[in-house]
């Protein structure tokens, strides 16, 4: 049986993943905590991804490092939650009984139960067996199964649907003997003569015999499900939704027997039978089981549509020749070839051919993308017009579409904060409901008209059967399904279900510059030389120095140079002055020359005036450019702008966020009058410039005691820990892993436009849960007074148990319904332009 940890450890490296860390202070605490356990040999605290990596001089106990880390004051996670199958569960109740159930085991830290996806996900502090937790669920009255890592979703996916299957079956039994019962007994009120043909042909005993016989096969066999579980739970003191429907229906049909086989027993006036009521009751309960379990399957189909974007085979070179092997025995390093109109199978490089990708399926971006050698490949995505050869670089669970698929099942299991009310409130609803059964037949029992004991059995019948609370234990979990769904496919992946409620109540967005609002790739955009230099000379010399650099403004003037056809001279001997710029020595033409480039604070330490640029330093400032100055032999030789192009969806990405009413902010590394120029550009409201990423954070907590919930954009390394510091962090997808991996939503396009998208998507799942919530409480709120007769004072009218159940197998497909509109989402500001 599976255990969480193992809890002694032997491997020279240990991974843990640690909770609570917010800045630099923390990693050291964590690391001393850490060296201090006997047996650790090193630690390395790593405030971005939340891990330490502990390197053991000999054999630890797990706990041993736990403990210190916790008596440190932060928590340890395991790296993967164990995940389990539930079955059993029908309303709001069951899961929070399975929840108590999970949470009471030794060693459990959390369990959060969903009812879409019948699956709890349990994180534990400790060394547990799996074989606990399945026990304690099934002592709860349901059952559970463990969920291994790599066990394929077609396995849940046929389980539902022998679910359906068997629903279907036992619906069918149940309406064929359910509307023979109907007729008989309630026909006389549909049908004149009826029920003078029913006395005159089978006789009211025999009839009601028919009715006995019916009504016992639809209870004892389609309906049997609700016995089996509704009576052990109300055994237990912990009643649910199967626990009203066996208490109304065993009621009707208890007082149907003693009317028919005992009549003796029962006050005159009061000998009728109730087997219709029973028997339809079960019946329009499994019609509403039925739809609703059809509808949730709807639900999951963007996932679906994502596990059948994996291509099946691979066209594989192997040993000279090419061959045809499932997509699963490709191995990292593999030649792919990839046909015109092919399903690219794994993600890699392109080695072999030129052509146009479909990358929609990822970014959500309908434009397809060229490709050509050494450009990366995504799996998934459609080959268009040209042949292509790819090295495969990420096969099977790491390629991008997997973890796609991981992150959005991961959103979907969430449990967002609006859920707790919802959850607290069903904890005592089914017991409160019942008891306001148990009070309606006792008032209509001792109050109510003759003949009083129908009176109160009918109304108490209808309060126990209206009042499901399957309504209220759907309405979050499925619209959550559904809306992190549609937004896997407009390319925004929400890895943590909290962010949709986080989202819509932002306030504020602070943006990265370099690679969020910009296109991250620097170009040289101006070059003034002074008297007595020339251009390209200079260009040949500042680019053979630059290029011994891997910055990005390096990489730029390296580019320019190229493109001009220039050949760079031989670099002799190369230093970096920390914090001012580089010096090298350039040899071309048998002479040697020194080359400095560097800030203007560079050009001042040598004792050069760059004031002779001032002008043109300004013009360049002012236009968001950064100006770089260069010294050959000890003469100011030139002044080089090097700029960051503002991506082309950025500025309407602004307005649309404008438009929603949040204030953008700028955090950037960059000098002031760079930031401020681009911010003049695009409308931003507010700059903070010249930042590290400590200052990032230190800006993200300001701006979040100034404004409210903040949602932080961006894509480096070095926005990491602001984007874990923000309330929502929204990581760029085309930035870096790291990045990727502290945010809550990822926005697989690389444009800007999808934060706009994404909190419009926010606010219409939140909008549909409370929508859902507020129809599932109403619902309950306005009907059960009327079940239990507060109208028939008034008007004289009483709820039939039968019209009861109807409506509340009607309430739970409302909800799921209204949850399915979210398929149809449209993001307001065109970046889904496929639908």
């Amino acid at each position: 049986m599976k255990s969480f940890n193992q809890d002694l450890v032997s491997s020279p490296d240990v991974s843990l993943v640690i909770e609570g860390m917010t800045c630099a202070s923390c990693v050291g605490r964590v690391e001393r905590a850490l060296k201090a356990v006997p047996g650790v040999q090193s630690a390395s605290v790593n405030l971005a991804t939340e891990q330490a990596t502990v390197q053991l001089s000999n054999e630890v106990e797990r706990s041993a490092l736990v403990l210190a880390i916790q008596n440190a004051g932060y928590a340890v996670l395991p790296e993967n939650p164990v995940e389990l199958n539930i079955e059993g569960m029908t309303c709001a109740s069951c899961v929070g009984r399975v929840e108590r159930a999970l949470l009471a085991v030794p060693g459990v830290q959390s369990a959060s139960v969903n009812l879409a996806t019948e699956r709890a996900s349990i994180v534990a502090d400790n060394s547990l067996n799996a074989g606990a937790l399945i026990a304690a669920v099934e002592k709860a009255g349901y059952q559970a199964s463990l969920i291994e890592a790599t066990s394929s979703d077609e396995a849940a996916a046929q389980r539902r649907d022998a679910e359906l299957s068997i629903l279907h079956r036992d619906l069918l039994i149940a309406a064929v003997l359910a509307v023979p019962v109907f007729v008989l007994e309630m026909g006389s009120h549909l049908i004149p003569g009826m029920h003078e043909w029913v006395v005159a042909t089978l006789g009211m005993q025999t009839s009601w015999l028919l009715q006995f016989v019916l009504t016992s096969i639809v209870l004892f066999f389609p309906g049997l499900r609700f016995y089996q579980k509704g009576l052990p739970a109300l055994w237990r003191r912990e009643p649910d939704m199967n626990s009203l429907v066996a208490v109304g229906t065993l009621a009707a049909y208890g007082f149907s027997l003693v009317a028919t086989f005992a009549p003796s027993l029962l006050p005159s006036g009061t000998i009728t039978v109730y087997y219709e009521a029973a028997a339809v009751i079960v019946t329009l309960i499994l019609l509403g089981r039925y739809l609703e379990a059809k509808a949730k399957g709807r639900t999951s189909e963007a996932i679906k549509r994502l596990v059948g974007l994996q291509a099946k085979t691979a066209r594989v070179r192997r040993e000279q020749t090419v061959i045809d092997i499932p997509i699963a025995d490709v191995i990292s390093g593999d030649i792919v070839e990839i046909r015109p109109g092919e399903r690219i199978p794994v993600d890699g490089a392109v080695v072999e051919g030129i052509s146009f990708v479909d990358e929609s399926m990822i970014t959500g971006e309908p434009v397809p993308v060229e490709k050509g050698l050494h450009a990366a490949v995504v799996g998934g995505t459609v080959n268009q017009t040209g042949a292509l050869a790819i090295k495969a670089t990420a096969v099977s669970g790491a390629t991008v579409l997997a973890q796609i698929i991981r992150m959005v099942e991961q959103a979907q299991a969430s449990k967002l904060p609006i859920q707790a009310m919802v959850d607290r409130i069903t904890m005592w609803f089914v017991p409160a409901v019942m008891g306001l059964a148990t009070l309606t037949f006792l008032i209509w029992f001792f109050f109510g008209p003759d003949p009083a004991l129908t009176y109160g059995l009918v109304n108490a019948v209808a309060v126990l059967i209206i009042a499901c609370p399957c309504a209220m234990g759907l309405a979050t979990p499925t619209s959550i399904m559904v809306g992190t769904g549609r937004g896997a496919e407009m390319g925004i992946l929400f890895r943590k279900g909290e962010a949709l409620q986080l989202l819509k109540e932002a306030k504020v967005v602070a943006v990265d510059k370099t690679g969020t609002l910009t296109e991250g790739k620097p170009a040289l955009t101006d070059m003034t030389v002074a008297d007595g230099f020339l251009r390209d000379e200079v260009l040949a010399k500042v680019a053979a120095v630059e290029a011994k650099s891997e910055h990005p403004i390096a990489r730029a003037i390296v580019a320019a140079a190229e493109q001009a056809g220039l050949v760079l001279p031989a670099v002799t001997s190369f230093e970096s002055v920390t914090g001012f710029g580089v010096r090298a020595a350039v040899s071309a033409a048998g002479v040697e020359t020194c080359v400095e480039i560097g800030a203007d604070r560079y050009m001042t330490k040598l004792g050069l005036d760059p004031s002779m640029f001032a002008s043109i330093a300004t013009q360049l400032g002012d236009e968001g450019k950064t100006p770089l100055y260069a010294a050959i032999d000890g003469k100011l030789a030139a002044i080089i702008a090097v700029a960051d192009p503002i991506k082309t969806t950025t500025a309407d990405a602004i307005r649309a966020l404008h438009a929603l009413g949040l204030k953008v902010v700028m955090i950037t590394g960059d000098n002031r009058r760079t930031g401020e120029a681009i911010a003049r550009k695009l409308n931003i409201d507010e700059v903070i410039a010249e930042v590290l990423p400590d200052g990032k954070v230190e800006a993200v907590k300001r701006l979040k005691r100034d404004y409210g919930r903040l949602a932080y954009v961006g894509d480096g390394i070095n926005d990491a820990p602001a984007l874990a510091q923000a309330d929502v962090g929204m990581a760029i997808g085309t930035g870096t892993d790291v990045a990727i991996e502290a945010a809550d939503v990822v926005l697989m396009s690389g444009s800007l436009k999808g934060v706009s998208n994404a909190i419009a998507l926010s606010k219409a799942t939140i909008g549909n849960i409370r929508q859902n919530l507020f129809w599932a409480f109403v619902y309950n709120c306005a009907l059960i007074p009327v079940a239990a007769g507060a109208l028939y004072p008034v008007n004289g009218l009483l709820l039939s148990p039968v019209f009861a159940a109807g409506a509340m197998a009607l309430s739970s497909v409302f909800v799921v319904g209204n949850s399915l509109r979210l398929k149809k989402f449209q993001p307001p500001f065109g970046m889904d332009k496929k639908q």
